[in-house]
């Protein structure tokens, strides 16, 4: 130590004193003063010429330093009345040899105004910390309940049933249905109703992120293990649902070279991190949902058989809303009551017209198109009725299909009349049908093209490409 202190030079010694600590005073056995700073002569006001030799009881007012020069017992943080206000001090007993030498004093806070105002620093740190531990907790949480999934159908109720027999379970589920079913939905209630319950509920959607980076999303990485890698590394999503539920969304748009990791991590409960040889256990239950025909996809060489068998211990087959019309009318009061606190609105109905145009109308984005539906028509309400002419125009023209169709048949059935049917070039009416169902999906989806074609299940290419050759605005 004193090799070090020799290499630094001695004019340096105050500087780094002051540096340390703003106001300081060094007394010796007996409480006289050996050093004092500038700093601390000029908030007592007085100068260091002053100071130096005197008992420091003379020179710093209700001074306890000679009490722990004689003592050996540090005070630290202790409230020191001084010239009708308060400062915070420390006091340290300075022992070489095993002997008590003299004591070092320092000054933290010159008032209690200073304190106050670092408190307040620190406090507003220490607030903006729990909100986002919190915020961090809630997003680690599953959001709903098996009362929240509403239908009374049949078909509904025995899916309902089963998700709610097998949530006890530890097995991985495989949630199968069309977009819009909600499959998300099931996952977050069979979750809470889960003996991990009270664990993270962590949600991925495996289309969504680029292939290049699901690894690092999934099982997380090292520090330096690519460029731009977050220094100390970061926790992938299974580190981070330990203990609790993985829900897989999409699990059927997985590259097939992430599915053989995948695979790995499910049988060896382990994750290794990219760019890591460190080998981490993690428990986590497995919820994977897909909108896509898994078994087909096996048999195409596009999804792994190992993994598919994994996945599939518990299957459920939510049905579309097509196959279960009616629960619509009570879905749709459900989603106006939700809605409502959204607009300010209260009170809002449907009209008996709607209520049969609703149930007539197929639905192939199923209950996130209904819920689309019900919000444009809140938004152009006037009154508390939602009437015909506020749905979209696709729902409007039902009625005229349907007139169409029976005049058809009318006629079909009158050998005299079927001369008369308007036909046209088949290539002209199949261009009319396709520019439909651009424009219904579009509706569906909000105008988001890249979801309207993944609906109409086409290529973004292609839908791109008819867009312009339909001329659609």
């Amino acid at each position: 130590m004193n090799l070090g202190m020799e290499a630094i030079p001695h004019n340096w010694h105050e500087q780094i004193i002051n540096l340390l600590a703003e106001r300081i005073v060094v007394v010796d056995r007996d409480g006289i003063i050996l050093y004092i700073n500038e700093a601390y002569c000029e908030f007592l006001g007085t100068t260091v010429e002053k100071a130096i030799n005197r008992p420091v009881q003379d020179v710093i007012e209700n001074s306890r330093m000679h009490i722990v020069a004689q003592t050996g017992k540090k005070e630290l943080a202790a409230i020191h009345p001084i010239n009708g206000s308060e400062m915070i001090a420390n006091r340290y007993p300075l022992i070489v040899d095993g002997e008590i030498v003299g004591a070092l004093g320092t000054v933290m806070f010159r008032s209690p105004a200073e304190w106050r105002m670092y408190k307040s620093k620190i406090q507003n740190l220490v607030e903006e910390l729990k909100y986002y531990k919190t915020k961090v907790e809630k997003e680690l949480k599953s959001k709903y309940h098996f009362h929240d999934l509403i239908g009374d159908s049949t078909t509904f109720a025995a899916v309902k049933k089963l998700a709610e027999r097998i949530s006890a379970s530890n097995s991985s589920v495989l949630l199968i249905g069309e977009s819009g079913t909600g499959k998300e939905l099931f996952a977050h209630a069979i979750h809470n109703n889960s003996l991990r319950a009270s664990l993270p509920f962590v949600a991925i959607n495996c289309a969504s992120i680029p292939e290049h980076l699901l690894e690092s999303e999934l099982f997380g990485y090292d520090d330096g293990a690519f460029t731009g890698a977050k220094k100390g590394g970061k926790k992938g999503q299974f580190e981070i649902a330990n203990n609790g539920s993985l829900f897989l969304d999409e699990i059927g748009d997985m590259p097939l070279s992430m599915q053989s990791k995948l695979l790995r991590v499910l049988q060896e409960k382990e994750v290794q991190r990219v760019g890591g040889q460190k080998s981490i256990p993690v428990d986590v239950r497995i919820i994977a949902a897909t909108h896509r025909d898994l078994e087909k996809m096996v048999e195409e060489g596009r999804f792994r058989q190992d993994l598919y068998y994994r996945l599939n211990v518990i299957k459920i087959e939510i049905p579309p809303l097509r196959k279960r019309k009616e629960d619509i009318p009570l879905i749709s009061m459900t989603l106006l009551k939700k809605m409502e606190g959204k607009f300010f609105r209260k009170g809002i109905e449907l009209s008996s017209e709607v209520k049969q145009r609703l149930m007539q109308h197929s639905w192939p984005g199923n209950i996130r198109e209904l819920e689309n539906v019900l919000e444009r028509a809140i938004n152009v309400l006037d009154g508390k009725t939602i009437e015909v002419y506020h749905l979209p125009l696709y729902l409007r023209d039902q009625e005229f299909v349907s007139n169409h169709v029976n005049e058809t048949n009318t006629i079909m059935n009158n050998p005299t009349e079927r001369n008369s049917l308007p036909i046209s070039p088949l290539k002209e009416t199949l261009a009319k049908v396709e520019k439909e169902a651009i424009l219904n999906a579009l509706v569906v989806t909000n105008g988001n093209k890249l979801d309207a074609a993944k609906l109409l299940e086409i290529g973004k290419t292609s839908f791109y490409e008819k867009f312009k050759l339909y001329d659609i605005k």
